[in-house]
């Protein structure tokens, strides 16, 4: 066997183990083992699914493909460095199918430890529900939840371009595992769900053009007015999280960015995050204008006594107080948003923030109390809402929140995997129906 040839015998050999090796990427169905109340709602599972598969069967025929050419007669043709290029190319891509495989993988094996797998599935319905808001303005996508180590959540949203191509087929939420289990969960993931919601409304790209009007006529204010416009896209999820979970939204916040005050007062304008000091400022003013109530100012003094602004440089201090000058138009400017995509009407009417007040969501605790099976007949996002009222109140300790967080998480996942089931059920009989009629 010449040189040629033997190149060409290896590389058909190399591309066959990779299609034999494709073969074993199973789909999660036929090997990921979790409690039903554990499993992904079937819109999540068959988007998934559906997107992998297309991956596997498109990289299937591209290695047929390499290999028929390299038995053509142009295949014989090529030189062996030719040859071994296309394979290389192959090669790539078949790491990036095994990459997007592990994505989703890494989220799914969760499904299968002890009560985590059954809470993650009621974290998606939270989510759901955060993402769920009156006027039907967008579909609701798919959404998948799962835990890792690091004090931050974060989020792939829905039809963003995936490692190595691709639309991500559904909204991926990676939740700090430390935060498990108590109502700074939910701060966590709402405020992810809010910037999934802002990419549904185009809100930071409507938002941008009014804050670069105000940069450009706010005279002396004109840097906090930028960096407003920098950050507008986290501003925007914590505006939406304080909106649907109330005063647990700054709380759980401040359970994240209470880090050694170097990093708090830290300023860099290249962050799309605000410095952790002026981020919680910013969520009880809009707490305040939101909800007003005492116990906001309570809040933002309490954050002041863990960092006072005397111990950052001067710059710092220059800086902050400026934009807390701006705050309240800031502040409005939010609130009173009212993007194309929401057909005329604003951000706080949209997201009905008037069901969020302090007042209601004592009344609700306390009837709660009195009447338990109230609570688990509510959206979750209002009895997170609840509890995260109570526990700034004093009216609920930690260790009450762990225990009833875990039931009603428990319950909602129980609850969205019999509801699916009847769902598919009712499809199967009118599906039978439309036989027997035909017949």
């Amino acid at each position: 066997m010449d040189t040629a040839s033997y190149a060409a015998w290896m590389l058909e050999q190399e591309a066959r183990a990779l299609l034999t090796r494709l073969k074993r990427v199973k789909p999660f169905a036929l090997h990921e083992t979790m409690l039903p109340a554990a499993s992904l709602l079937p819109a999540t599972q068959i988007g998934i699914e559906h997107y992998l598969m297309q991956g596997r069967r498109e990289l299937s025929e591209l290695i047929q493909h390499y290999i028929a050419w390299l038995r053509s007669s142009s295949g014989r043709r090529a030189t062996p460095a030719h040859a071994q290029r296309l394979f290389s190319l192959l090669r790539l891509r078949f790491n990036t199918v095994l990459t997007q495989f592990d994505l989703f993988d890494d989220a799914l094996t969760q499904r299968s430890e002890n009560e985590i797998g059954v809470w993650l599935s009621g974290l998606e319905m939270v989510a759901v529900d955060a993402l769920a808001i009156p006027g039907h303005y967008y579909e609701i996508p798919p959404i998948i939840c799962y835990l890792d180590r690091g004090i931050g959540a974060a989020i792939r949203r829905v039809r963003t371009r995936l490692p190595g191509g691709g639309e991500n087929p559904v909204a991926v939420i990676r939740i700090p595992r430390e935060r498990m289990i108590g109502s700074g969960i939910a701060s966590s993931l709402v405020h992810e769900v809010g910037h999934q919601s802002a990419a549904l409304l185009n809100l930071v790209n409507s938002l941008r053009p009014v804050l670069q009007g105000m940069k450009k006529s706010s005279g002396v204010y004109n840097m906090a007015w930028s960096l407003w416009e920098r950050w507008i896209s986290e501003i925007i999820a914590d505006f939406w999280s304080i909106a649907r979970i109330g005063i647990a939204a700054t709380l759980g916040l401040m359970g994240v960015v209470s880090l050694p005050r170097i990093f708090v007062f830290r300023l860099n304008q290249d962050d799309p995050h605000p410095p952790p000091w002026i981020r919680v400022k910013l969520g009880c003013a809009i707490g305040q204008a939101l909800y007003p109530h005492p116990q906001w100012q309570r809040l933002s003094q309490l954050w002041e006594t863990y960092y006072p602004l005397d111990r950052a440089n001067v710059d710092q201090r220059r800086s902050y107080e400026m934009l807390q000058e701006t705050f309240p138009g800031f502040v409005t400017l939010l609130i009173n948003h009212r993007p194309q995509s929401l057909r005329g009407a604003s951000l706080a009417e949209a997201l009905q923030v008037q069901n969020r007040s302090p007042r209601q969501l004592q009344m609700l605790f306390s009837l709660w109390r009195q009447q338990p099976a109230r609570m688990y007949q509510a959206s979750p996002v209002l009895t997170f809402a609840v509890i995260g009222q109570a526990r700034a109140d004093g009216r609920m300790n930690p260790e009450q929140e762990s225990t009833l967080l875990g039931k009603l998480l428990t319950h909602w996942a129980l609850h969205s995997t019999l509801r699916a089931s009847a769902d598919c059920a009712a499809q199967s009989k009118k599906h039978s129906l439309r036989v027997a009629v035909r017949y």
